[in-house]
C-alpha cells in the first residue's frame, strides 16, 4: 500500500468518525487558540484529517488520488524511501498552510479550520512544477496546461481571501500550493532548472 492510499484512507475514517460525533469534530479542529493558549500541537496536523461533509471530503480525495501517484513516483526518483519524501510533501504541506492562520487568530477562541485542502494544494502544486504543460482539466471538462490553471488558481485564492465571505480558506490553499511548488526544488535544486527549460519549451 502506498503511502497517498493510506493517507486517503486514514482521512475517511476519521473524516467519517468527526460526522457522527462533534466532539471529536471540534477537537481534532485547527483551532489556533487552544494551540497557543493550550498548547495543543497536535491540531496543526489532525484538522487535516477532519472534513466538513461528504462532498468536501470526495474533493479532496478524489484530487489527492488523482495527483499523488504521480509525485509518489517522482519523489522515488529522490533516492532513499519515497514514502518519506511524498510525506514530507504531504504532512509539510499541511503546517505550512496552518501557519498564517496560527498567527492571525491566535487570540480568537471561536475561530475553527478543517480540511486537507493546504496539503492537497502542495501536492498539485508539486506536479505543476514537475510537468508545467501537462493538460488538467478546469472545472472537469476545459483541458488547460497545468501552469496556466496554476496561475488561475493563485488568482482566483488571493482574491477570494480578500473579497469573499464563504468559509473557505482561502490562505491555505495559498501557502500549501507556494510550498509544493518549490518543495522539489529545495530537495534537488536542479530541478529548477529542470522546470525552467520545460516552461521555455512548452509541449502540449
Amino acid at each position: 500500500m502506498t503511502t497517498n492510499t493510506l493517507i486517503i484512507i486514514i482521512t475517511i475514517i476519521v473524516s467519517m468518525l468527526c460526522f457522527r460525533n462533534r466532539d471529536l469534530f471540534y477537537r481534532l479542529s485547527l483551532n489556533p487558540y487552544n494551540i497557543t493558549r493550550r498548547n495543543q500541537w497536535e491540531r496543526v496536523l489532525t484538522h487535516a484529517f477532519v472534513h466538513a461533509d461528504y462532498m468536501h471530503l470526495f474533493i479532496n480525495m478524489l484530487v489527492l488520488w488523482s495527483f499523488g501517484r504521480q509525485m509518489e513516483m517522482v519523489a522515488g526518483m529522490l533516492g532513499g524511501a519515497r514514502n518519506y519524501w511524498f510525506l514530507a510533501l504531504y504532512i509539510g504541506g499541511i503546517v505550512v498552510s496552518s501557519i498564517p492562520d496560527i498567527i492571525k487568530y491566535k487570540d480568537n477562541p471561536y475561530y475553527n479550520s478543517i480540511g486537507a485542502s493546504g496539503a492537497v494544494s502542495a501536492v498539485v502544486f508539486s506536479s505543476i512544477f514537475i510537468t508545467p504543460w501537462k493538460s488538467i482539466l478546469l472545472f472537469g471538462v476545459i483541458p488547460i496546461p497545468s501552469i496556466i490553471f496554476g496561475a488561475l488558481y493563485i488568482w482566483y485564492e488571493n482574491y477570494s481571501s480578500r473579497h469573499s465571505n464563504d468559509n473557505i480558506n482561502h490562505n491555505a490553499h495559498i501557502w500549501g500550493a507556494i510550498y509544493g511548488f518549490i518543495f522539489f526544488g529545495l530537495m534537488e535544486p536542479g530541478l529548477f532548472l529542470s522546470f525552467f527549460g520545460k516552461l521555455l519549451h512548452p509541449v502540449f
